[in-house]
């Protein structure tokens, strides 16, 4: 992939030295404890206490903010490509969204180091890239991008631009209130549909990195030979069946969450194709 020699996004938190803030138990976390122990002794209904706890305020992550990628650093390669690729997500996001009279807001990128806590909660590095909606950020440990080639035999910048572009396709989601509208119709539903919405969502956010790179390709000629085929090798090695058969040996599809590797590919190449976000409705889609 050609990415050196341009912008790199600002929007860039480095928290690889800072390490994982903690949740504090102080304050309203105790003090939601200690309401639980009194009711419970009193002799309190468990379902009603779990319906107070819930309209209670709750502890919030103490998360240490990072430094900006600082460009005078000695040179990591990996990083910087990462700040590009942001870059390029800006700026074919904010072309696409001012095209449709939307504005569109960057999300800001945190580079961390083994666990991170997020507006979302704590996430250990085994969790893989996260985008959490309610600080609109993605969060990324670097050394995932070994696991992909080590462990799940997708090696390749441009496969680690495209997990980047996927998890930025979930903010765009956010942005035109579809994941909200998704994460309603999951309260609503039963288990079973509850996880076909979810592979929905995540199948229309590979579709999303598709259009990212469709538009890349046409403003920076990113792609070399061999790009695409790294993306689809990425795609295909986070599918549910492939990582379901890795890890148990067998697949469970009624428990997919993100799709199978074929939808995975599917999807992207039609985003990659089209470059239009209007053809991505997944969710009336009958055949993923």
């Amino acid at each position: 992939m050609r990415w050196k020699g341009r912008r790199a996004s600002e929007n860039v938190e480095d928290r690889r030295s800072v390490g994982p803030a903690t949740i504090g138990c102080g304050g309203g976390g105790l003090g939601v404890l200690l309401i639980v122990i009194v009711l419970l002794v009193l002799g309190a209904d468990p379902r009603d206490i779990a319906n107070l706890v819930q309209d209670l305020p709750q502890p919030q992550p103490q998360v240490q903010e990072g430094q900006p990628l600082d460009p005078n650093a000695p040179p990591d390669e990996l990083s910087n490509m990462v700040a590009v690729v942001l870059a390029d997500t800006e700026d074919v996001w904010t072309e696409l969204f001012q095209a449709e009279g939307r504005e569109y807001r960057p999300p800001r990128l945190v580079i961390f180091r083994d666990a991170v806590a997020s507006a979302c909660g704590f996430q250990q590095a085994a969790t893989g890239p996260f985008y959490c909606p309610l600080d609109e950020k993605v969060y990324v440990d670097l050394t995932f991008y070994e696991d992909m080639e080590t462990q799940l035999g997708a090696p390749g910048d441009f496969a680690q631009a495209y997990v980047i572009a996927h998890e930025v396709g979930h903010h765009v989601q956010k942005l035109l209130g579809i994941s909200e509208d998704v994460r309603a119709a999951q309260m609503r539903a039963g288990q079973a549909e509850a996880n076909d919405l979810s592979v929905r969502l995540e199948l229309q956010a590979d579709f999303l990195a598709g259009v990212w790179a469709n538009h890349a390709q046409r403003n920076w000629q990113i792609l070399e030979e061999g790009d695409i085929e790294e993306a689809l090798n990425a795609a295909a090695a986070i599918g549910d069946d492939r990582l379901q058969r890795k890890s148990r040996g067998f697949v469970v599809p009624e428990s997919f969450t993100h799709g199978t590797s074929e939808q995975r590919m599917k999807w992207f190449m039609l985003g990659l194709r089209s470059g239009d976000m209007d053809q991505g409705n997944t969710f009336e889609a009958e055949d993923l």
